[in-house]
């Protein structure tokens, strides 16, 4: 802000000396309060889409067997407290989950929508993904269907195989917070995305390249609702548990 007022000021100087001077300035700090309003705008609303659409396309992961089970709710409802959302804020997870189970909900327009809001940050889309797979196994076992339906949103949002091997590694990893004992060997690879017989180097490299990616700052400037940075803080903490679940074992061996 500071520099586009100078700049306003240096330039109405240049053009109108002092009276400019001032005259410049004055434009250049209108100009700065109506772009950052516009952008900070633009932002809101991109991630008021990306809340509204998570819990929407929940209650269609959710139906995707067939029916919702009691689990399944009390899972979106953990996720309210969760993400700390207010009572007007609920209101709308619920009307947005209650869409989803609809018999004519179109899930890949609002996969088009999630597209638009997070463009190529694929690490928001890890994040959404994450939740929906969180919601779909809270009754202790992922169905067949609900499987294929997870596949076939990730396909929608242009995620590949691989990602969602990273997902589905987390989460049998166990509850978060449990440390890089509680992921197997294979399923730290899964996490970094790396194969077993990559070098020290390799696997370094994408653990920093994942550890950036995810940082919440990053991804909250993207689009990542504020009330989900507690979850983006997570994931990098299960990135972490990864890359030291690997580098103990190989130095064990």
């Amino acid at each position: 802000m500071l520099f586009l007022t100078l700049l306003g000021a240096l330039l109405g100087f240049w053009i109108g000396g002092p009276l400019g001077l001032l005259i410049g300035a004055g434009l250049g700090y209108w100009l700065v309060r109506r772009l950052r309003k516009s952008v900070l705008g633009r932002l809101a609303g991109a991630q008021a889409q990306f809340l509204d659409s998570t819990f929407a396309v929940m209650g269609c992961m959710c139906k995707a067997d067939g029916r919702v089970t009691e689990d399944e709710l009390e899972a979106s409802r953990q996720l309210w407290d969760r993400l700390r959302l207010n009572e007007a804020q609920r209101a709308r997870a619920r009307t947005a989950f209650n869409r989803g189970k609809a018999p004519d909900f179109d899930l890949e327009a609002e996969l088009a929508r999630v597209r638009q809001v997070v463009g190529r940050q694929h690490a928001l889309l890890q994040v959404f993904l994450q939740v929906q797979l969180a919601a779909i196994t809270a009754d202790g076992e992922l169905h067949p269907a609900e499987h294929e339906m997870l596949l076939r949103v990730a396909r929608g949002l242009g995620c590949s195989e691989a990602e969602i091997a990273q997902i589905e590694a987390m989460l049998r990893g166990g509850p978060q917070g449990t440390g890089e004992h509680s992921l197997s060997l294979e399923d730290a690879y899964r996490v970094l995305g790396v194969e077993a017989e990559a070098s020290d180097a390799e696997i370094k490299k994408a653990y920093r390249r994942l550890m950036s990616e995810n940082h919440p700052d990053k991804l909250a400037a993207k689009g990542l609702p504020e009330s989900m940075r507690e979850m983006a803080k997570e994931r990098t903490s299960e990135i972490g548990n990864a890359y030291e679940r690997i580098r103990k074992a190989r130095a064990a061996a």
